[in-house]
């Protein structure tokens, strides 16, 4: 028994129940105490858990819904993408707005007097080409042209529009000079 033997009954269980009482305290230190706490961890964690994996079924089961609005928007997006003019460089954006508001203006029966193309202008995502037109114009031609841009197969807007009367005298025909714009995305952020 050792130094154990040497001890009297009464010191002997004293030892032994220090002994027995560090073992407990150690015990609950480094095992339970520990234990416990990863526990309760672990017990924080599964709501949250759960949450996350109610999500990830929902959307697993609209998957289908999902694919079917990204191809909604997809679609939406390459529909305005067409409404936008040809993005190779905004030189050519330009001549082909030129074109289109030339046409405008031969359909409407106004007179052309000049025109200039404009420095195009950032508009967030878009790259704003702007021309300038000056026509000559009863007030009816003047409408329709108006009408027409309004209506036109590609994204164009008005941005600027001064109207003055030729003769005073005779104030039936008008010198409008527009500013007719169309967007396209820069070349850098085109799709090819």
């Amino acid at each position: 028994m050792g130094w154990l033997g040497r001890l009297s009954p009464r010191e002997r269980a004293i030892v032994l129940g220090g002994a027995a009482v560090a073992v407990l305290v150690l015990g609950w230190l480094f095992v339970l105490n520990p234990l416990l706490s990863s526990n309760t961890a672990t017990a924080d964690l599964v709501p949250e858990r759960e949450r996350l994996l109610v999500r990830r079924m929902d959307l697993l089961a609209r998957r289908s819904q999902i694919a079917a609005e990204l191809e909604a928007a997809n679609a939406g997006i390459d529909k305005l993408n067409a409404r936008l003019l040809t993005a190779a460089a905004p030189a050519v954006a330009a001549s082909e707005l030129q074109k289109l508001v030339k046409d405008m203006a031969a359909e409407a029966r106004t007179d052309i007097r000049s025109e200039r193309i404009l420095p195009p202008e950032e508009r967030g995502e878009l790259l704003e080409i702007p021309v300038e037109i000056a026509v000559s114009a009863e007030i009816r031609q003047l409408v329709d042209l108006l009408a027409r841009v309004e209506g036109a197969q590609k994204l164009l807007t008005v941005k600027d529009l001064r109207v003055r009367v030729v003769n005073v005298s005779q104030p039936k025909e008008l010198l409008a000079t527009l500013t007719v714009s169309g967007f396209i995305l820069p070349p850098g952020k085109a799709k090819a």
